[in-house]
């Protein structure tokens, strides 16, 4: 491709993945969002939950300056904490809904564009409808609070099945019955798909995005190492590219863009964020794992 990337996308990173000490909402937040927002390689990121009063209005005020587009990210408020949107424990489903309409609140703040969380446990087959039905009322709810704040998508995140997060959403088919159910009543949804986790359910570029491209506001590109259970990265870890025993490097990742092109997501009129999703395994540096992915990306945009 001769032309910019950034005329077809805005490209962006996960801060609290590409710097995991800050996912509980703690940490060294505003230090490392300096680096990203200091990299013009970026035009978009991808923040959480920022627990601190005083550290919040200095993200707000950093990232005003930084000129970048801003989503947030939920999934934290989620996963750190055993919350479950669709779980049968009512007490729990509805702590699940509040932390995230929380999660509203502060992206609003932040003037991100969308706030993006993923579904609760699957419950097998014999319970998924009940848990489809309870996943789409939270969801509901969350949408309506969010329209009721002003303009931002609610964005829900297709995770794995039955490897690591063992999600209800979940395969491409489900995610896409329960974006068609909430979308009956509300246009302020959307679905997230992510590279990193197609090896996980299985699925081909082509079988993950086609489906969706009715309702795919936002994309995700990472890797994942699935054959190797005895691996350090095995599952949902999100490794850096070309880690050996690894799913994804530069020719999944142009056929993922192949497609994402193909499917009208990618264009010249309304850029969408398309964010790294990589994090350092504990004996690596955030830093040399970001310029990784800034590399995959460069090489596999000069092959499409």
């Amino acid at each position: 491709m001769n032309e910019s990337m950034y005329k077809y996308m805005k490209v962006g990173i996960i801060h609290f993945m590409a710097f995991p000490d800050t996912m509980k909402g703690e940490g060294p937040i505003f230090e490392t969002l300096q680096k990203i927002m200091e990299d013009e390689f970026f035009n978009a990121v991808e923040i959480s939950w920022v627990k601190d009063d005083s550290v919040r209005d200095k993200v707000k005020n950093r990232l005003e300056a930084a000129h970048m587009a801003v989503a947030y990210g939920a999934q934290p408020r989620l996963l750190t904490t055993g919350l479950d949107l669709n779980s049968f424990d009512e007490d729990i489903r509805q702590k699940a809904v509040e932390t995230i309409k929380e999660g509203v609140d502060e992206a609003y703040y932040f003037g991100a564009q969308g706030i993006a969380f993923l579904s609760g446990k699957y419950p097998g087959e014999e319970n998924k409808q009940k848990a489809m039905d309870l996943l789409r009322e939270s969801i509901e709810e969350i949408c309506d609070y969010a329209k009721s704040k002003g303009d931002m998508l609610v964005e829900l995140e297709v995770f794995d099945r039955d490897i690591e997060k063992k999600s209800l959403i979940g395969p491409t088919p489900d995610a896409v019955k329960i974006a068609e159910m909430i979308k009956k009543k509300y246009d302020n949804f959307g679905l997230v798909v992510d590279l990193s986790h197609l090896p996980l359910l299985k699925e081909t570029p082509e079988q993950a995005l086609i489906p969706v491209k009715d309702h795919l506001t936002h994309a995700h590109i990472g890797n994942c190492v699935v054959k190797d259970k005895n691996h350090v990265a095995y599952g949902d870890a999100h490794p850096r590219f070309g880690i050996k025993g690894g799913e994804n490097d530069v020719p999944q990742l142009v056929q993922f863009l192949k497609v994402l092109f193909d499917i009208g997501f990618l264009n010249d009129k309304k850029p969408p964020i398309v964010s790294f999703e990589v994090k350092p395994l504990p004996n690596e540096s955030p830093e040399v794992v970001i310029a990784n992915a800034k590399r995959t990306l460069l090489e596999a945009w000069a092959r499409l």
